[in-house]
């Protein structure tokens, strides 16, 4: 008993009424960001879910059962996938994507695992330096701020409705998503240990809260279930209203879907490494505090975990998910119950994808309303753009630096300036690239020149 209130290292399970709730405590900290990007983007929800407890279970073997880590739907992509889909012409009906539309992200993300394979190599066969030297903060942190900017106008549009009278539906439409909105923030800052791990869960309770309310008057803001939600399913218990499988989709070729989204695993592969450093640290801590040896250093399996985030976003991909990356609201919260167990992490992925396939929990989600929804883009998409600063932050980036300014500046107006004058896509001796993507390549590519000759000068 003694060493179990030490906590659990990655290979220790739990006794299976343990086990059970930790692993319900992990699904709850993973629900509220994975559930958010589908609804943000348009992905059918129970498939999102599914897909992320998929992901999870394959990432925990193509690991070898080491890296104890949850995958879940990333909000990296939310401007690729919205790029892609003006470019093709798509839009959501009903809060939904057309299939097609979906299949060609499908392609754009099963692409995008490339990038993270082959970060992973390099690191594999050269050593950490190697991705450093392509993919330093000055870039990452840069392509982390315009993804976030880029989409602050979508936060907006659901945030704020876009009429030109008062009405009661206008107000309290705009008093819910301040009210989600600020009570967010709020849960985010005050909040410790378990509850300070689900800000964005209980900032919807709250915002769904007052729209209850709003109900009392007269004012209807929630929503219903859309019919394609379930017409999409692959296959129904009688009329679906209890328990459907989830509309799994197949990806169709899109070069547009391949080059708005493909670059964008470059973002991710800095959090993903972060992640790994600080995982360490506390399994490491825990493994000391039990007098144990772990055999291995969860920092060496670097190339693991980063080929396994790729493979995942394939998987995830392949049967109709969004892209995705290791959670960190997960590794928060193995850091505070001290349960790194990979036997929960599997059994969290398992009940994930049990919950995909119960309607009425899907219907409960899709009900959110969109005042909520916005409520809390304003904030998710404002802390993307804050985590590309405190990326160069953490790393030192020198701001007096030629070389860092010209790629932070390149990369910022090419980003920002694409999305608001050309809407997403610039035109560029007659192609239509995504201001994201070219952006990150243009940022890369200029780093390695401006290097170059720095080196010879140092020589």
């Amino acid at each position: 008993m003694k060493n179990e209130a030490l906590g659990y290292l990655p290979e220790e399970r739990p006794s299976f009424g343990r086990l059970l709730l930790y692993a319900i405590q992990q699904v709850i900290v993973m629900f509220p960001a994975t559930v958010t990007v589908a609804l943000v983007t348009g992905f059918q929800v129970s498939t999102t879910i599914f897909a992320s407890g998929l992901a999870t279970l394959c990432f925990l073997l193509i690991t070898g059962r080491k890296i104890p880590l949850y995958y879940g739907s990333s909000f990296a992509y939310l401007t690729a996938i919205a790029s892609m889909c003006a470019a093709e012409g798509f839009e959501k009906v009903d809060g939904i994507l057309p299939t097609e539309a979906i299949q060609y992200a499908q392609f754009g993300i099963i692409l995008s695992g490339f990038v993270s394979i082959a970060a992973g190599l390099l690191v594999r066969f050269f050593g950490r330096k190697a991705v450093e030297t392509i993919l330093p903060a000055s870039v990452t942190g840069s392509v982390a701020m315009i993804i976030g900017l880029t989409l602050a106008g979508n936060a907006l549009s659901d945030a704020i409705p876009n009429v030109t009278e008062v009405s009661a539906q206008s107000i309290w439409w705009t008093v819910v998503s301040l009210v989600t909105l600020i009570s967010t923030i709020l849960y985010s800052k005050y909040l410790k240990g378990f509850l300070g791990q689900l800000p964005l869960l209980l900032g919807a309770l709250t915002g769904c809260a007052v729209a209850a309310a709003a109900c009392l008057t007269g004012t209807n803001l929630f929503r219903e279930m859309p019919a394609a939600a379930l017409e999409a399913s692959a296959w129904k218990l009688g009329n679906g209203s209890l328990f459907a499988v989830p509309a799994f989709s197949f990806p169709k070729v899109s070069w547009t879907a391949a080059l708005a989204i493909m670059p964008i695993a470059i973002a991710t592969i800095p959090e993903s490494t972060a992640h790994m450093y600080q995982l360490d640290i506390y399994v490491s801590d825990v493994a000391r505090k039990k007098g144990k040896t772990m055999g291995y250093s969860l920092i060496d399996l670097l190339d693991r975990n980063l080929i396994g985030d790729g493979l995942c976003d394939m998987i995830s991909g392949f049967i109709g998910g969004p892209a995705g990356t290791n959670y960190g609201e997960n590794i928060s919260t193995m850091a505070i119950t001290r349960v790194f167990s990979i036997p929960v992490l599997a059994a969290a992925a398992v009940i994930a994808m049990v919950i995909s396939f119960f309607t009425p929990l899907i219907q409960v989600i899709y009900g959110i309303p969109l005042a909520v929804i916005g409520g809390l883009e304003v904030y998710l998409f404002g802390a993307i753009a804050a985590q590309g600063v405190a990326i160069m932050i953490e790393k030192k980036v020198d701001m007096f630096s030629a070389r860092n300014i010209a790629v932070i500046a390149a990369i910022m107006v090419i980003g920002i300036g694409g999305n608001y004058t050309f809407g997403g896509n610039i035109p560029f001796f007659g192609m239509q690239i995504p201001c994201i993507a070219g952006a990150a390549v243009f940022g890369i590519l200029l780093n390695l020149l401006l290097s170059i000759g720095e080196k010879k000068a140092e020589a």
